[in-house]
């Protein structure tokens, strides 16, 4: 291992924290302004010490929203992130589920085609989501999915990169382990779920967090198959109160709701980020 002059650590930590400062300061801004009346956030320059609205604007994002939700019936924060939350949860346990089972079966099991399987799902890598979102929008639209938590999970709860990770992670899985669940009598699903499973804890809590931010994230497909309010998630909420054509923007309540809608993902990405780092770096076996 090489040491580090005193220098050196005094520069790597003035940049790191110069880096971190300039990371969180939009954060602060968007803070500070959920925290004032309208007027003051149109004030030239803002302030930036928070201020005594915070209270009634986080109110009004949780219960009411803001102008653009539409009119006498809004729909606040609450409703949207539970609708995100069920969206985020499913993709995520979606995701995780189809994906080992798939590797599962490219891995331990031997029949023709095997290869081309995985290379065809491999390949979807390589399309953008744009390409796809006409036949998926239409095939969602024929099985009645439109509004509806099935039609914002099911299309999204298939990862080509998942499976390529857990293919990765059994294939470096010593026969001895394969052979001994075969002499103990184990069926291939009860070493699959006694086994395999367990043994796969590390790489899944690292994918959690992935697909949690990744489904939470969401915005062109939740803007495509819901058109009714009570199915909006958060980041279709935003956008909808920015779209307020001549009218002034509630801009205190959209910083509010956009505080709020990082807090879920903070939690998991900080309760889990040691089992993250550890799933990123190391094979427990």
């Amino acid at each position: 291992m090489f040491a580090d002059s005193k220098r050196t650590k005094v520069f790597r930590h003035v940049f790191l924290i110069l880096g971190c400062l300039l990371v969180m300061f939009p954060v602060y801004v968007t803070f500070v302004a959920s925290t004032l009346s309208l007027g003051e956030i149109m004030t030239r320059p803002m302030q930036l010490i928070p201020g005594r609205h915070g209270l009634q604007n986080y109110y009004q994002a949780l219960f009411f929203g803001g102008r653009g939700l539409g009119g006498a019936q809004r729909i606040g924060a609450l409703v949207m992130i539970q609708n995100s939350m069920i969206m985020a949860v499913g993709i995520t346990v979606g995701k995780i589920i189809v994906s080992l089972l798939s590797s599962f079966a490219i891995v331990f099991f031997r029949f023709p085609g095997r290869t081309l399987a995985f290379w065809i799902i491999l390949v979807t890598l390589m399309l953008p989501v744009e390409v796809r979102i006409v036949p998926t929008y239409q095939l969602a639209s024929t099985l009645g999915l439109l509004n509806s938590y099935m039609g914002l999970i099911l299309p999204l709860a298939v990862s080509a990169t998942a499976t390529f990770l857990f293919k990765q992670y059994f294939m470096s899985i010593p026969d001895q382990i394969v052979e001994s669940a075969k002499i103990d009598g184990a069926s291939a699903m009860r070493f699959f779920r006694s086994i395999l499973v367990p043994m796969s804890r590390t790489p899944m809590a690292s994918l959690v967090v992935i697909q949690f931010v990744y489904g939470w994230n969401q915005y062109l497909w939740p803007l495509l198959v819901t058109t009714q309010r009570r199915f909006y998630t958060l980041m279709i909420g935003i956008a909808r109160m920015l779209a307020t054509g001549d009218h002034q923007a509630e801009w205190q309540v959209v910083m509010a709701m956009t505080i709020l809608s990082m807090i879920p993902t903070i939690i998991i990405v900080i309760g889990m980020q040691k089992a993250f780092v550890r799933g990123l770096t190391e094979a427990d076996k």
